[in-house]
């Protein structure tokens, strides 16, 4: 098996010749331009307003209209009106992104230009992040860098800027929902300020691992032991305030000490925080979504037929049949029952914190505290896990303990878990859908375009074959489908024969397979499948590999924009043009516009035609597609033909051909 790249090749002089699209790695992004921006941006977060000032909830006044569960039949009241002014807010930056991709024979701008009246026309883009670690953080981090016009070089020649801008929805599940939920949680910051932080920060810095903990922690410095004791006296809150306790809890706090720009991890900031940001409430970001799924009582594997929850800044809930309802995010913790809080009930406030969203996600990562044991982790850690593990059983040491249920006594005819005070929920990806397509294919949300950028680890060596997308193909075609449409996909072999999962493939470009006679069918988006490839490093890590010293973590995040960029467009000069013509192909067809020769081309090389090779296939370990780069602090280069290629201001390495 191959190993990731660990050795220095190039002399960091070098290398300092050559800046990267995301910037120099290490001290060029720390200049006092950049700290003037991390000062300014990195520190107005998210907000810490859990009631409790800490991590455990509390009991408040309902308000004058007690909260209620909603039905999932319409979006929220919530989600409708900030719609309204998202998407006029993405047709800049639309028109932006077509002029960039420059489409030779359709004015792309000026067709959203003269439609911008009418927002039905103008295509609505999501962006999905599947799980898979830190491995999928890094990989989703450089997909969301490649397409973010705050990015130095993301809006030159060959790149995607501005199509982060342009999208609704940004949908994040396990490994990915750290990345989105890091994004977030730190004032919609970018990519560079994100991996370079600022003095004194923990943020992002994977060389320590979550066991050892962070050699510095917001504004305190730390030794690991320390560490684990602050965890355990703010789990301890949460449970004297009479809520069960989790190992999600646990590690849910030890995340967001990488992840969230503040003093311990930011304990006592909320999910629900978001929507009061003034960004997110003014539509000038896309719309976070979390993904998880839910387990039944003694239920021990979780099947396609599991009810998907999402979390938003407004709710979580489910558009499932089995559940088909929402519970207000800011206050999931109070009594609900049948729907309602009773006249005698409490409302609460605060159990939404928001590392707890995010280990819930990715709940199956509970797994890294169970195997550190006593090795690693002091007895004020150990014990409670020990405890927790006895009285659960090994089957559901990944769940998350969500009571009160929200959906106590709600939908019982349908709904599993209608007569149990515990709601219990796992991991997005325990079945199988690991990328968070669910929330963006429902037909309410009306979304052209998904961008899916899948880091799953499907192989031996940790590369993606397309489960993902089976999963979510073969859930779409059942009674729980509820109504969703997916596109055909075909089985792993062919991904990897075809080269399906070495180069972003469409699904779901000839419409007719949906609408079976029926002009007024329900056509689902089109998926454009960008799987992790090597392009300038091999960023195949171990799902569960816990550690990524600074060099790596920037090689992974460079390789991801390749992979994002097809290598800054030199791999095939016109993907800018081409994922251009993804994000159009649903909203020409609903105006009968023909389809320009350019997309025409397009649609020729990336769409999945129905081909199949199901040819057995042995070991699959791919070549990197640039040659190795050393854009950390020297990753290892693969040898022979070395040259470097200049495509508008980026730097690329490339094998001479």
């Amino acid at each position: 098996m191959r190993s990731i790249p660990v050795a220095a090749t190039l002399p960091l002089s070098l290398l300092s010749l050559f800046p990267t699209v995301l910037g120099a790695p290490s001290e060029s992004l720390s200049d006092a331009r950049s700290r003037e921006v991390l000062a300014g941006d990195l520190l107005r977060r998210a907000t810490p307003n859990s009631p409790s000032g800490g991590y455990a909830p509390a009991t408040v006044d309902c308000p004058s209209e007690k909260p209620t569960i909603r039905d999932a039949a319409t979006l929220s009241p919530s989600e409708t009106a900030w719609l309204k002014k998202r998407r006029v807010n993405t047709l800049d930056p639309m028109m932006a992104f077509f002029k960039l991709a420059n489409i030779s024979d359709f004015d792309a701008a000026n067709y959203v230009q003269s439609n911008s009246n009418n927002l039905s026309i103008v295509p609505n883009v999501g962006i999905a992040v599947s799980g898979g670690g830190y491995r999928a953080l890094l990989n989703g981090a450089g997909f969301i860098a490649a397409a973010d016009a705050r990015t130095p070089g993301s809006t030159d020649a060959g790149g995607i800027g501005n199509l982060l801008q342009a999208s609704t929805y940004l949908a994040g599940l396990s490994g990915g929902g750290w990345l989105v939920g890091s994004i977030f949680a730190n004032n919609f910051s970018t990519i560079p300020e994100l991996r370079d932080g600022e003095d004194g920060s923990s943020l992002w810095k994977f060389g320590d691992s979550i066991i050892k903990g962070p050699d510095e922690s917001g504004l305190s410095i730390l030794n690991t032991a320390q560490y684990w004791y602050d965890i355990a006296d703010q789990v301890d809150e949460k449970r004297k305030a009479g809520y069960g306790i989790s190992i999600t809890d646990y590690w849910g706090r030890a995340l967001s000490y990488q992840l969230i720009n503040d003093r311990d991890g930011g304990p006592s900031y909320t999910f629900s925080s978001i929507a009061d940001a003034d960004n997110f409430a003014n539509a000038d970001t896309p719309m976070p979504i979390l993904v998880a799924d839910e387990r039944h009582p003694g239920e021990s594997i979780i099947s396609l037929n599991s009810t998907v929850y999402e979390f938003n800044p407004w709710e979580m809930g489910s558009f499932d049949p089995t559940v088909f309802g929402f519970a207000p995010m800011k206050y999931v913790g109070s009594n609900f029952s049948n729907g309602v809080v009773p006249d005698n009930g409490k409302c609460v406030r605060g159990f939404d914190q928001y590392g707890y969203v995010m280990g819930t996600s990715s709940s199956l990562f509970n797994q890294i505290l169970i195997q550190a044991g006593g090795a690693d982790l002091p007895d004020v850690i150990l014990d409670p896990i020990t405890s927790i593990l006895e009285s659960v059983g090994k089957d559901e040491d990944d769940i998350a303990e969500w009571r009160p249920n929200p959906f106590f006594k709600y939908h019982p005819d349908t709904n599993g878990n209608a007569n149990t005070e515990l709601l219990t929920l796992i991991d997005g990806g325990e079945d199988l859908q690991n990328i968070p397509l669910h929330p963006l294919i429902q037909p309410i949300r009306a979304v052209d375009v998904i961008f899916a950028v899948d880091s799953s680890a499907d192989t031996e060596h940790n590369f993606p074959n397309g489960t993902a997308l089976r999963a979510s193909y073969e859930r779409s075609r059942g009674d729980i489908g509820n109504g969703t449409k997916f596109p055909a996909v075909p089985d792993a072999e062919t991904f990897i024969n075809l080269g399906l999962n070495q180069k972003p493939t469409f699904f779901g470009c000839d419409t007719s397979e949906f609408t079976d006679n029926d002009k007024d069918a329900n056509i689902p988006p089109l998926i454009v499948y960008v799987p992790l490839t090597p392009y300038s490093a091999y960023s195949n890590a171990s799902t569960f590999d816990p550690t990524y010293p600074d060099a790596d973590r920037n090689a992974f995040i460079e390789n991801g924009y390749n992979v994002a960029t097809m290598g800054n467009g030199t791999v095939d000069a016109q993907w800018p043009a081409c994922a251009a013509c993804a994000v159009l192909s649903r909203s020409l067809e609903r105006t009968g516009t023909d389809i320009p020769e350019t997309c025409r081309s397009c649609f020729q090389r990336y769409c999945w035609n129905g081909t199949m090779d199901s040819t057995p296939v042995g070991e699959y370990n791919p070549e990197p597609i640039l040659g190795l780069t050393a854009l950390g602090a020297g990753v290892s280069m693969k040898a022979g033909g070395l040259v470097w290629g200049v495509v508008g201001a980026a730097t690329v390495l490339a094998i001479a051909l």
